[in-house]
């Protein structure tokens, strides 16, 4: 994941190898018609039709049962930045905490490299949470009588690995999500931010296969959040981690995402690409949830390319394939001129300044020559 900051400030994102390589292969989670009911015989609920058509309310009314993720099905692919979006009571929470049956399931499959999870045993499921799935929690769990370095190490002293080795390794963590200097500090002399810090550098110090965030952020102030934001895509972009992002902001899901699962009443709604889901929403919910998204700095060239060829070797204004509207406007406007769209050397297709105008309004285009070579 790789993103572009652009004059309004909303950073969106853009290609990244790690994203391109996950495409193929297996998935780290695979997940398939996942429920999870709360309240008297609520296994009962996802095998009956008749309830599972029901609404939140009336199944309530019905059974006294409060379906909070019903019938979910996606994949995690390695390498990828999954975000998990929806407004409070939609299930994103809950959904994160089945994933290591922190919360458990009602029906449903779950398969961490194609391993289920539901069949883990709980010395199977101690070493998922341990050393394979990493949960880093909004509120940061701190131990207050630890130092930040001790705290970082925790998870390696409860692997059981010695003290110089933990702390060697703690250390080279605390680096890298810069808190260098701050390691005999306690959670008190931090900030909150800080303290966030802390708690993304214990869940690394494990180096867990992904990274499980339940809304990290949310209770920081905009300023710090926003730098929090730039260390996850810092780190992703460093390491190329496979990352489930939990949150409720918009905003934070599409700098974060290469793809998102934006949920409803315990449903996924729409599951894709932050341009997929701006571009195309699903329904009337997405499309009033991304109505004020500034589609210029979201929609790519892919989208307002036409098929053509610029002519010989050279690219006049190349742009890459994965260039937001945004910087193909002021790159066609600085010229005059169309721009070739270039991927690999080859000349995808060209832009021109109207085709641009026409994906930030919203316009169906024709014959965009996606694909073309």
């Amino acid at each position: 994941m790789s993103t572009l900051s652009t004059p309004n400030g909303l950073d969106t994102p853009g290609s990244s190898a790690s994203t391109s390589e996950s495409a193929g292969g297996d998935p780290v989670f695979a997940v398939d018609g996942l429920w999870k009911v709360f309240g008297p015989k609520a296994d009962q609920v996802p095998a009956d039709p008749e309830l599972t058509a029901l609404d939140a309310a009336d199944l309530r009314t019905r059974t006294g049962c409060t379906a909070a993720v019903r019938d979910v099905s996606f994949d995690v692919r390695k390498g990828e930045v999954f975000v998990v979006m929806g407004l409070s009571g939609s299930g994103k929470s809950t959904l994160v905490r089945c994933l290591t049956r922190l919360i458990e399931p009602t029906a449903g499959t779950i398969a961490i490299d194609g391993e289920d999870v539901r069949a883990m045993d709980k010395s199977r499921l101690r070493e998922l949470r341990r050393h394979r799935a990493a949960m880093v929690f909004q509120h940061f769990g701190l131990l207050p009588h630890r130092t930040v370095l001790d705290n970082v190490a925790y998870g390696l002293e409860i692997q059981g690995i010695g003290k110089a080795e933990r702390r060697r390794r703690a250390a080279e963590v605390v680096t890298k999500v810069g808190l260098e200097g701050m390691e005999q500090r306690r959670p008190g002399q931090l900030s909150g931010g800080q303290r966030q810090r802390v708690g993304l550098a214990r869940a690394l110090a494990v180096d867990p296969q992904v990274l499980l965030f339940d809304e990290p952020f949310s209770a920081l102030d905009p300023l710090i959040r926003r730098d929090m934001q730039e260390e996850v895509v810092r780190l992703h972009q460093e390491e190329g981690r496979t990352m489930v992002f939990i949150t409720h902001d918009l905003n934070e899901a599409l700098k974060l995402g290469d793809r998102i699962a934006l949920m409803r009443d315990g449903r996924i709604v729409q599951l894709g690409t932050p341009e997929e889901i701006v571009g195309s929403p699903a329904d009337d919910y997405v499309r009033e949830f991304v109505r004020d998204v500034p589609r210029a700095d979201v929609m790519t060239v892919r989208t307002a390319m036409r098929p053509g060829d610029c002519g010989g070797r050279e690219h006049p204004g190349a742009l890459a394939a994965d260039a937001v509207v945004a910087e193909a406007i002021k790159v066609v406007s600085r010229s005059g001129k169309p721009a070739c769209v270039v991927e690999d050397g080859h000349c995808l297709g060209v832009v021109d300044h109207a085709r641009l105008l026409d994906v930030v309004a919203g316009a169906e285009l024709a014959d965009t020559g996606k694909g073309a070579v």
